[in-house]
């Protein structure tokens, strides 16, 4: 594997799933595969658990691990080709990653999307210019457009949920929740696309539910089920993953009438206790941060249906999944 961007990278997704939970119950059974090893994380956008996640799976492989905050802990980078570096940039991405692939055996970048132009976002400026003047295997630890070891790690949650439960074929609901800011669509485009793999190969059901105006690129949503009322939506679900996003077209906006500027709790889409009474006890996930109150209540969040420290402490094993493998194939 010289690279993890999304689902598309992996050959087996039931696998990939078994080797993250062999590693779970035995997180040091190959802590020297990654000895003389160094990853190098480079953060152009904030973090708590992909950086603490990743750092420890590192750890557990054995692996030294080196952070940068790209622009105050380095040099403000150009990315332009024919730049005239005359103004606040100081270190061009060619000499820059090409610096990291020196010191570096493993890369991981993250960089969000801007939601003013849609074309710059999905072209990932960013996280392929690393790729190409580092020349190291590359992850992605959150891009424009997926989040995708955030996805493996919601895919890990799940299937300890099915197993604990005894669900066969679950019934999983993305479901749109209010927030006070325009936010990106990565981690939604993500998670359907690898939820819409699990209906393929492990049999899930998929459901996204979101107001109208809402819809993800068809890239993403693919072949999942849309309904636009979420209590219909919700009705015999298992688990339940909650997040917000802005729309697709017009890129970025917020329809006000769904998404005020000051939410009130509980808004329409607020998930609540009550709304979980129609499903088959579910369990509600998100990738955190949430906003409580206005997209988990309090009464969710503090209860037995909430997953989301479970699903916060998988995304060690979803790095260190990615990484045994990049280092097998060293």
């Amino acid at each position: 594997m010289k690279q993890f961007f999304s689902v598309h990278d992996i050959t087996d997704l039931r696998s990939t799933i078994d080797q993250a939970l062999r590693l779970k119950a035995h997180p040091y059974a190959h802590d020297t595969i990654g000895k003389h090893k160094t990853l190098g994380l480079l953060f152009f956008n904030p973090s708590l658990r992909t950086r603490l996640s990743s750092q420890k799976a590192a750890h557990n492989l054995g692996m030294d691990c080196l952070v940068i905050n790209a622009g105050t802990e380095s040099w403000k980078m150009e990315f332009r080709d024919g730049a005239v570096m005359n103004t606040d940039t100081v270190e061009h991405i060619k000499e820059g990653a090409a610096v990291l692939g020196e010191y570096c055996d493993i890369i991981g970048v993250r960089s969000f999307a801007g939601l003013t132009d849609r074309d710059q976002d999905e072209c990932e400026e960013v996280l392929h210019s690393v790729q190409q003047y580092s020349g190291r295997p590359i992850i992605s630890l959150e891009s424009a457009l997926r989040h995708p070891l955030q996805s493996l790690a919601d895919c890990i949650t799940i299937e300890e949920i099915r197993q604990k439960e005894s669900v066969d074929k679950p019934k999983i609901v993305l479901t749109w929740a209010p927030h006070p800011k325009a936010l990106p669509q990565a981690v939604p485009n993500s998670f359907a696309e690898w939820m819409n793999r699990s209906v393929e190969e492990l049999g899930y059901d998929f459901v996204i539910t979101h107001p109208p105006g809402y819809e993800l690129s068809k890239e993403f949503s693919g072949t999942a089920q849309i309904i636009y009322n979420q209590h219909e939506a919700l009705a015999d679900a298992d688990v339940i993953y909650v997040k917000n996003w802005s729309a697709y077209d017009p890129y970025g906006a917020i329809l006000p009438e769904y998404n005020p500027p000051h939410v009130e709790c509980p808004a329409e889409w607020t998930i609540t206790l009550d709304k979980l009474t129609q499903t088959r006890n579910a369990k509600v996930l998100h990738f955190l941060p949430t906003r409580r109150n206005v997209e988990i209540a309090d009464d969710v969040l503090d209860s037995p249906h909430a997953t989301v420290i479970q699903e916060a402490g998988n995304r060690v094993f979803a790095m260190q999944t990615v990484l045994s493998t990049m280092l097998s194939a060293s």
